[in-house]
């Protein structure tokens, strides 16, 4: 799709609280990105001991990207709070893929975390701007404002793996999880992380819980994609069976983890959908409570 130019708005007082809050949900974004990129052990995923399944990336990769993102989210954010068209948060989008992929030396290690937390991030700002989205979860708002538009990208869309997957499998993917106002993130993720957190594991125990929960859930097509129908259905049972057992509450998970660690690469698996959707639900999560003008 060709760029949609757009620049902000003229700096009036009003205009400039709102950069500032702008500002603050970028780094919320930001923050999600690097507590999922820190958070060990993630069975086939990058972490700071290793680089999972993937031979191309490691975690300074992850870092580099997570820097050059600097910003991206907050002008999503302003362009929600604009109420700009769905063209122009896709022209944003793209800047940060572009941002992305020259830091990272044409590594793709962001482009679902920048859909995903970008899109949350416009409906937080979408939100502050018309009162009669009071009361929804940003979720709900990107289903609400931008739903048509993510169903029809997605039948319009060029041939990624994404896609790809899509028409192999059926699976909705990224878009569709989006167009649906997130139903993974706020009917799985996010009441897993919460469950955790009221139990008084700290916060990355937490996420690696949510991570795992997720895992038994998703229709993860980055496991489509890597290791087929087979592939998928590997970590999911395997995560079930994790779960079953008792999780991240439950003496001795790490080793656990690290043992399907070493199974998932071994099967050049990574479950990166899930890994998104932690990020998002720790978003989501951090977005309950964001209030602009504070």
């Amino acid at each position: 799709m060709e760029a949609v130019a757009w620049s902000p708005p003229a700096p009036d007082a009003r205009h400039r609280g709102l950069r500032v809050d702008c500002r603050r949900l970028d780094r919320l974004c930001q923050d999600a990105l690097q507590h999922e990129a820190m958070a060990w052990p993630k069975p086939g995923l990058v972490t700071p001991v290793d680089s999972g399944s993937h031979s191309d990336m490691h975690i300074g990769t992850f870092f580099a990207s997570i820097d050059a993102l600097q910003g991206s989210f907050a002008m999503l954010a302003l362009a929600g709070a604009r109420s700009q068209p769905f063209a122009v948060l896709q022209a944003i989008g793209v800047e940060a893929e572009r941002k992305m992929l020259l830091a990272t030396c044409g590594i793709n290690t962001h482009r679902g975390a920048i859909f995903n937390l970008g899109l949350l991030a416009a409906a937080a700002g979408r939100q502050e701007a018309d009162s009669t989205l009071a009361g929804l979860s940003c979720g709900a708002v990107v289903a609400r404002v931008w739903g048509a538009d993510l169903a029809s990208a997605r039948r319009d869309a060029a041939a990624s793996h994404g896609n790809l997957v899509f028409k192999r499998f059926a699976a909705g993917g990224a878009r569709m999880e989006a167009a649906t106002g997130f139903p993974t993130v706020y009917g799985i993720g996010l009441p897993a992380l919460r469950r955790l957190l009221a139990a008084g594991h700290e916060r990355e125990t937490a996420l690696i819980g949510t991570l795992l929960t997720l895992m038994e859930h998703l229709l993860d097509t980055n496991l489509l994609w890597r290791g087929g129908e087979a592939g998928l259905g590997f970590v999911r049972q395997a995560a079930a069976d994790f779960n079953r057992a008792g999780g991240v509450d439950a003496p001795g998970w790490r080793d656990r983890l690290l043992a399907l660690h070493r199974a998932f690469v071994e099967r050049n698996l990574s479950p990166g959908g899930s890994a998104d959707l932690m990020a998002a639900s720790w978003a989501a999560h951090q977005l309950e409570t964001f209030s602009f003008g504070d």
